[in-house]
């Protein structure tokens, strides 16, 4: 009988950094992590790194290392200071999440430049200079026979279809799916994995707002063939496996945690 090496989720001697993880889905991904044995990172915006401790809290309840830091991935020489620090205090990067992402719910007649720029220069270009720094971290470390690192976008299923006054939003998300595809490209002859996963509308303190208005609830929940509004523990088992090296082979893919949405 052939003998087959079963999967692995676990991620012992890992170093994760995860960003925007002061609540909701940052928070969960962090929490995740630590609970298969990761080290975490997380980050936040400047003067809101209170909004961090329940965070490190979680992080540490699983007997795991945590550090908070201030991070605006819009301040592209702040993305390669934090990873320095990191790499300074823990070794090492193994697993970045980009979670810090953005929205302003407008009509697109209604987007303003501010707005536009405020939206892209956070989901899309900070979680780009947030990948190359990392990226080049790693690179460094696979020419020295150190491979597997893993980058994870947190994108959105409004990068794959139309939702009402979400111009700015679908497009940065739109762009991350693709930069996404060109970063594993680029990257897989390192031993880098470079993947998305993209959730519906999930229920967070940011979100609840959104949930409480009971027209726009009702079309959400019609359009989710799951019949439901998802929850951050619904997206946590897709960041574990492609952190991991279950997921060794799967790179440039953007999984879709939608509950069907997309697939009618």
């Amino acid at each position: 009988m052939t003998r087959l090496n079963m999967p692995n989720f676990q991620l012992e001697q890992r170093v994760a950094l995860v960003t925007g993880a002061g609540s909701g889905l940052g928070q969960g991904f962090a929490a995740a992590l630590a609970a298969y044995g990761a080290d975490v990172v997380i980050t936040e915006l400047p003067g809101r790194l209170d909004m961090a401790q329940p965070t490190l809290e979680l992080i540490r309840s699983h007997g795991r290392k945590g550090l908070a830091l201030e991070l605006d991935v819009r301040d592209v020489p702040s993305c390669t200071r934090i990873v320095e620090q990191v790499v300074a205090e823990f070794g090492r990067v193994d697993i970045l999440v980009n979670n810090a992402g953005v929205n302003r719910v407008q009509w697109a007649e209604d987007v303003t430049e501010e707005n536009w720029d405020l939206v892209l220069d956070t989901d899309l270009k900070g979680a780009f200079f947030m990948s190359q720094a990392v990226g080049r971290h790693m690179i460094t470390r696979a020419k020295a026979g150190d491979l597997g690192g893993r980058i994870i976008n947190i994108a959105s299923q409004m990068g794959v279809v139309g939702y009402y006054q979400r111009a700015a939003y679908g497009s940065a998300k739109a762009g991350l799916v693709n930069q996404t595809r060109v970063l594993a490209f680029e990257w897989a002859k390192h031993g880098i994995t470079v993947n998305a996963i993209a959730p519906t509308f999930v229920r967070t303190p940011l979100t609840e707002q959104t949930f409480n208005q009971p027209e726009i609830k009702a079309d959400l929940e019609s359009r989710i063939p799951m019949g439901r509004i998802a929850t951050v523990d619904d997206m946590l088992g897709a960041v574990v496996f492609l952190a991991s090296s279950a997921a060794s082979m799967v790179t440039g893919h953007t999984l879709l945690v939608d509950g069907g949405w997309t697939a009618v």
